[in-house]
């Protein structure tokens, strides 16, 4: 099991140049959601409930993306409702784990 710690960051440089060099819009913020994304998978695979806290994280990345294109362009301005549906869904998911998690050990 290779720690987060040492793959966050690796994978975090890895796609800030793969994302310089295809010329990507909001670089910092992308590179961010590249980050949030990864930490979030990671938390996933390895069955933690705070997977729906990274994937929220990563919406409010995501939700901070689209407000700076919606900026530019009005008609990405859909996916910021997108994003904000996703961010209520994924702070559901934590909620409704840890209360199943509860009750699981009071069961035990």
């Amino acid at each position: 099991k290779i720690s987060l710690i040492l793959l966050a960051p690796t994978v975090t440089l890895i796609f800030y140049f793969i994302l310089k060099y295809l010329g990507t819009a909001n670089l910092l913020v992308s590179t961010l959601s590249v980050t949030t994304s990864f930490i979030a998978a990671y938390l996933t695979y390895f069955r933690s409930s705070f997977y729906a806290i990274g994937y929220s994280i990563n919406d409010i990345v995501l939700i901070v993306l689209w407000v700076l294109a919606a900026f530019k362009d009005i008609s990405s301005a859909p996916m910021i409702l997108c994003f904000i549906a996703f961010l209520a869904n994924d702070l559901y998911g934590f909620y409704n784990w840890e209360k199943l998690k509860k009750a699981q050990k009071t069961n035990n």
